[in-house]
């Protein structure tokens, strides 16, 4: 009977963790984008979760923990949404996909949860170090996305990671500005418009490679 129930037992126990995991970071996730990290505090997250400080401790070291945790969900998050915007179409254009990519990602960063936690306060809450850190793998989804196009004759032959990073800079000061501008919307509207010139202007007409 005991090794039949110990299983159950430890699952039930996983459950739990997972579930106040889960309410601690969507609490934090609140807190972090509308007063942001300064003035988010330990105590206000627990309330919000329906938690109790040691509970919190138990899963998080302390305040930086835990933001670098909604911090790497959020960037998770994105990278999702980038990489379903690519995938929807990689098939009919290569660097078509990668303009989509870029897209989502201008798209996401209307939402100040986004623009708070990733763009704002993560640098200075994390460091530098640490965000390129969590950062690097959508870098990487940058590199992949630039190679292929590449490879397909989409764009000219170059050196695919300082086209990379360039993209992938750009991307992150288009999302700053958006957040800080009167008129987010229209900023958004034309940082995509922009963008889309980039990628015309680099274009290789598919044919023309040779």
């Amino acid at each position: 009977m005991g090794t039949s129930t110990t299983p159950r037992t430890r699952r039930t126990q996983q459950e739990r963790s997972g579930a106040t995991t889960a309410e601690l970071l969507a609490a934090a996730r609140e807190l972090f984008a509308a007063e942001g990290y300064a003035a988010t505090s330990l105590d206000a997250v627990c309330v919000r979760a329906g938690v109790s400080k040691g509970a919190l401790y138990h899963h998080f070291r302390n305040k930086e923990d835990l933001f670098r945790a909604v911090y790497t969900a959020e960037e998770a998050r994105i990278a999702e949404a980038v990489a379903a915007a690519y995938l929807a179409t990689h098939e009919g254009d290569l660097w078509d996909a990668v303009f989509e990519g870029c897209k989502a990602y201008l798209e996401m960063s209307l939402d100040p949860g986004v623009q708070r936690i990733l763009l704002i306060d993560g640098p200075g809450a994390l460091g530098v170090e640490v965000v390129d850190e969590l950062t690097a793998s959508c870098v990487q989804q940058m590199f992949l996305g630039v190679r292929r196009a590449v490879k397909a004759g989409r764009i000219a032959p170059r050196p695919v990671e300082p086209l990379g990073r360039l993209l992938f800079g750009g991307l992150s000061e288009s999302a700053k500005s958006i957040g800080r501008a009167a008129d987010p919307a229209q900023a958004q509207a034309e940082a995509i418009a922009e963008l889309r010139r980039v990628f015309d202007a680099l274009a290789v007409a598919p044919g023309d490679a040779g």
